[in-house]
């Protein structure tokens, strides 16, 4: 992944929130960093980096200024074209797993990542 969106000046964790971006139109910073699952401070790097390069907007919530409204730029939009299809890693990865195998795995892991946030939380008080 990283060596097809290299040429493209972009990292996975910039690609995935264009993806979500693309695929689920203007969204809250908040409810990206629960899609994505990355610590706050990694978001805010990454969306940092996507707004300074012309690629997404930052917009303040009308009701709530602390909260921000994310969209991708027409610029945004224009590269999200342009990249490469990045489905056949998918395919390369699981193409031959089970599909209830695969299901499994996907449960687990995110069962772990729960167990592992929640621990977290408790641990700074958050």
């Amino acid at each position: 992944m990283d060596d097809a969106l290299r040429p493209h000046e972009l990292g996975s964790t910039q690609w995935y929130v264009l993806h979500h971006l693309a695929r689920d139109g203007p969204t809250m910073q908040r409810e990206l960093l629960r899609s994505l699952q990355v610590e706050r401070a990694t978001l805010s790097v990454v969306v940092a980096t996507l707004v300074r390069k012309g690629l997404v907007e930052q917009v303040p919530d009308h009701v709530d200024q602390r909260r921000k409204l994310l969209r991708m730029t027409p610029a945004g939009q224009a590269l999200w074209d342009a990249l490469p299809d990045l489905s056949f890693i998918q395919e390369v990865a699981f193409g031959d797993v089970d599909e209830g195998d695969l299901a499994i795995a996907i449960r687990v892991l995110r069962t772990a990542t729960e167990r592992l946030d929640n621990h977290s939380r408790r641990e700074t008080g958050a």
